[in-house]
C-alpha cells in the first residue's frame, strides 16, 4: 500500500503501527518524485488531496494523512500551517522557535492583564495535535481521525521524534516531551497512532 508522504519518521511511525501485515511503499518508489499538493484549508482536505493524487497517478490502494498542531492561545495555529510555520522550507527547528516566541508573547500580555485586574481566559499552553487519514481503497475514500491533548513546553528538550515533538507534552505523560519518551511509548498514544489503528481495525474488517 503506497504511503503518501516523503518523511522517514512518518514512514517508521505507520510501519510499526500498522505491523508486518502491511508493506508500505512511497511516493518515489512508485516514480513520483514531485511535491504532492496540499493546498487544502482544512487537515481534512489537505490528508484527500494527497491520497486523491496518489489514487490519479498510481491507481492502487493508497492512504495519506494531514497532521496539525492547534495552540488555543493562538487561535488554533499553526493549523493546516503546521509544516510551514515559519517559511516555506519546512524548518521544524525554526517552526519550534516561532511557536515559543509567539506564546512567550502571548503570556507577557497575559501578565500585563493580570497586572490590571483582568484575568486571562485561555491556558495559554494547551494545545493537541490532530490527524486525519485519507484511505482510498479500490477507489472508495474512508477518514479516520485521531487527536493527542497536551501542552507546549517552555522549551525545547530531547532528542527523539520528529517535527514539534521537542516542545509537545501529552497529557498522558505530563513531565517529558513527546521527544523524550521510546518510540513505543509515543506511538501508543500518538494523534497519527490512533488514527492508523482504527484505519487498520477497519482494513481487517475486510479481510
Amino acid at each position: 500500500m503506497v504511503f503518501a508522504t516523503g518523511n522517514s519518521g512518518k514512514l517508521r511511525e505507520a510501519s510499526e503501527i500498522l505491523g508486518r501485515g502491511f508493506e508500505l511503499v512511497t511516493p518515489a518508489q512508485m516514480g513520483i518524485l514531485e511535491d504532492i499538493p496540499e493546498t487544502g484549508t482544512t487537515l481534512k482536505a489537505n490528508s484527500q488531496q494527497k491520497a486523491d493524487f496518489i489514487w490519479q497517478n498510481c491507481h492502487t490502494d493508497c492512504f495519506a494523512d494531514d497532521t496539525g498542531l492547534e495552540v488555543d492561545a493562538l487561535g488554533g495555529a499553526p493549523g493546516v500551517h503546521t509544516a510551514r510555520y515559519a517559511g516555506e522550507d519546512k524548518d521544524f527547528n525554526k517552526n519550534m522557535d516561532k511557536l515559543l516566541g509567539e506564546l512567550s508573547r502571548k503570556e507577557m500580555e497575559a501578565s500585563m492583564m493580570k497586572s490590571m485586574g483582568i484575568t486571562p481566559k485561555k491556558d495559554l499552553r494547551r494545545a493537541r495535535f490532530k490527524s486525519v487519514v485519507t484511505l482510498i481503497l479500490d477507489g472508495q475514500r474512508y477518514f479516520f481521525t485521531g487527536v493527542l491533548e497536551g501542552r507546549i513546553a517552555r522549551r525545547k528538550s530531547g532528542n527523539g521524534g520528529f517535527g514539534y515533538d521537542p516542545v509537545f507534552i501529552s497529557d498522558d505523560y505530563p513531565d517529558v516531551t513527546l521527544a523524550e519518551i521510546s518510540e513505543e511509548q509515543k506511538n501508543a498514544i500518538s494523534h497519527r497512532g490512533k488514527a492508523l489503528r482504527a484505519m487498520s481495525e477497519f482494513l481487517g474488517t475486510r479481510s
